[in-house]
């Protein structure tokens, strides 16, 4: 079942958004070569709990840290660790937050220093790709409309898009109905209304869009083991169409 929020309620997730934007602008002044993605959750810990919020992802089905640090080749779910970042890697950061009982959750995905101008193009298409679908995003539209045109956006770059992980609704609960794919049928799925709010996140392969789950039951990659990109922000539909609330 889809709950539409109340603007009163609205305010809060934007409060909520507000920690989490800030947390992902601190986090790219920190990633550098040579910084472990351990240190990065660390940082992100301390940032969270110092603004008066809880970090979403720390204990959520047993997840053990408060960012997903996902480099390269991983999709999303990176365990924070002791590897330690390189010139030219990528890695997506996935964050959240809860503030007075109310979630936010977005993505970047950063460059570590100069990195190839295959991973750099990766990157911008994932994030307009973002843009694309939340023009989309208009009250009496359909769930399809933001689907397909973040698809054909990436697809029509020569970019794959991930089948087997979509965005989601959000509010009280990180993960509510309706479930928001990166692609699809304009025209279809549930009709758009004001009160909705989604996380929006295009998970976009420079290979096959085929992923795999490691042994540790979280980490996600690519099947060729190709670079992954990452982009997502909670964006609310209101009266004046759509907001970006951690952004």
């Amino acid at each position: 079942m889809i709950t539409l929020k109340s603007p009163k309620e609205i305010g809060y997730m934007r409060r909520s958004g507000m920690v989490t934007r800030d947390l992902l602008l601190y986090l790219e002044e920190k990633i550098r070569p040579g910084v472990s993605t351990k240190k990065l959750d660390e940082f992100a810990y301390d940032f969270i709990t110092r603004k008066g919020a809880k970090p979403s992802f720390l204990g959520y089905a047993g997840f053990p840290a408060s960012i997903c640090a996902s480099i390269d080749e991983v999709v999303v779910h990176g365990i924070p660790s002791a590897r330690r970042l390189e010139e030219g890697m990528i890695i997506g950061i996935d964050t959240g937050a809860i503030l007075d009982g109310w979630q936010s959750d977005a993505a970047r995905t950063f460059l570590v220093g100069e990195v190839s101008e295959e991973k750099r193009r990766l990157v911008e298409t994932t994030r307009e790709s973002f843009f694309k679908g939340v023009a989309e995003f208009r009250s009496g539209g359909r769930l399809g409309d933001i689907s397909h045109a973040i698809q054909e956006y990436n697809e029509a770059r020569g970019y794959s898009i991930v089948r087997d992980l979509v965005g989601h609704g959000i509010g009280r609960e990180m993960h509510e109905d309706p479930n928001v794919p990166n692609f699809g049928r304009a025209g279809h799925g549930v009709r758009l209304s004001v009160g909705m709010v989604l996380a929006i996140e295009p998970m976009v392969n420079l290979g096959t869009w085929k992923v795999e789950t490691l042994d540790d039951g979280w980490t996600c990659v690519t099947a060729d083991r190709k670079p992954s990109a990452h982009y997502e922000n909670t964006v609310a539909l209101t009266e004046n169409g759509a907001e970006i609330l951690t952004l």
